[in-house]
């Protein structure tokens, strides 16, 4: 059954809260247009266009950050006064978030009574135009990343984040809970914060309140890092498989070679997935870990269902008769080499390779 889920959201941040980001590695400070503190920064990357000080505007967004660096200054400053005037009035006309002066270079007094006179934020910093715009990206990826939220599980076995998903009460807690005693590490329980990140990664984490919790049926809410320690907990993890837990008579919808390829998307990120029918008797556990070995054989390139119906084609290529002669025989799909999927069709990122299991505290 598939895990109710949040729709994406991807909000703005105000000039105010971004300039006052102790996360922002640069040093700056407002020049002018403090009346426009509140103007919405909804794009996370910056805008470098030095054709809008010569009057073309167009392109132009007003939701990104604005850049000039010495190049556009250097030009401003040879401008005559008047000429000075007319190229702060086409940047400033068209609205924008904020202006951000880079190497703390002199503002004309142009630029200062436009931006003034506008309500647009102008701000300068001492770092070069490269560093501010790195920085800028950084945070501006953070603040704004798409969200959405889950109700599952996640946690890190052997380095690959799995992600546990099923109806409430099938068993993903206590599933989660017997990986942390095979010295694997617990991510989050019951609700799951995930945001994109570039280029095609999704990570998940737990939300603020439930964070090092779990919840196990009949023993209540349990604390992972005060009963395990912290090599027991992980804050964050990117979101590598997907494991679907299903109850009952599903086998119609089991792959059972391995070779279909299944995936859910994430915040348009697709992210493979398997499914598992839980019985009485089945290691739950077991089985995800070895869904993670394979994961992490994959992502090298090796993708043992492929291999083994390769091998089948190939032995069904030529078979011989009764009479000893030998005829083609069909094979179960179109003959020649089949390449291993990538790493990246389902996987957001090859994952690290696997850290030594630790072991439960006594």
């Amino acid at each position: 059954m598939a895990e109710p889920t949040r729709p994406a959201t991807r909000t703005g941040i105000t000039v105010r809260a971004l300039l006052a980001d102790k996360q922002l590695g640069i040093t700056v400070y407002l020049a002018a247009g403090s009346s426009g503190l509140d103007r919405q920064i909804a794009h996370p990357r910056i805008q470098k266009s030095g054709l809008v000080l010569v009057g073309h505007t167009h392109g132009l967004v007003p939701e990104r950050v604005q850049v000039l660096g010495e190049t556009e200054l250097s030009y401003v400053e040879a401008l005559s006064d008047q000429r000075q005037r007319e190229a702060a009035n086409y940047l400033f006309s068209v609205a924008p978030g904020l202006v951000l002066i880079t190497r703390g270079v002199t503002v004309p007094r142009a630029f200062l009574e436009e931006a003034e006179s506008s309500g647009t934020p102008l701000a300068v910093c001492a770092e070069e135009t490269s560093v501010a715009i790195t920085e800028l990206h950084t945070l501006l990826d953070e603040r704004l990343a798409p969200r959405t939220r889950i109700h599952g599980v996640l946690v890190d076995v052997f380095e690959v984040g799995v992600l546990l998903l099923g109806k409430s009460g099938i068993g993903k807690s206590e599933c989660a809970l017997d990986l942390v005693q095979r010295g694997h590490r617990l991510v989050a329980d019951d609700v799951i914060e995930c945001d994109y990140r570039p280029p095609g990664m999704v990570f998940g984490e737990a939300a603020p309140l439930l964070r090092n919790h779990i919840e196990v049926r009949g023993l209540g809410i349990l604390d992972i890092k005060e009963l395990f320690g912290v090599t027991a907990i992980r804050d964050r993890k990117r979101i590598d498989l997907i494991v679907q837990f299903e109850e009952g008579n599903v086998e119609q919808q089991l792959d059972r070679l391995g070779v279909e390829g299944r995936a859910k998307e994430i915040l348009t990120v697709p992210v493979r997935e398997v499914m598992l029918v839980l019985r009485p008797g089945r290691s739950a556990s077991s089985l995800i870990e070895m869904a993670a070995r394979n994961e992490l054989l994959r992502a090298a390139g090796k993708d043992s269902s492929l291999d083994f119906v390769d091998k089948i084609d190939q032995s069904l290529v030529r078979k011989p008769s009764e009479s000893g002669a030998m005829h083609a025989v069909v094979p179960t799909r179109p003959f020649g080499p089949r390449p291993h999927p990538k790493a990246s069709e389902f996987e957001s990122q090859k994952p690290p390779p696997p850290s030594t299991p630790r072991k439960a505290f006594p």
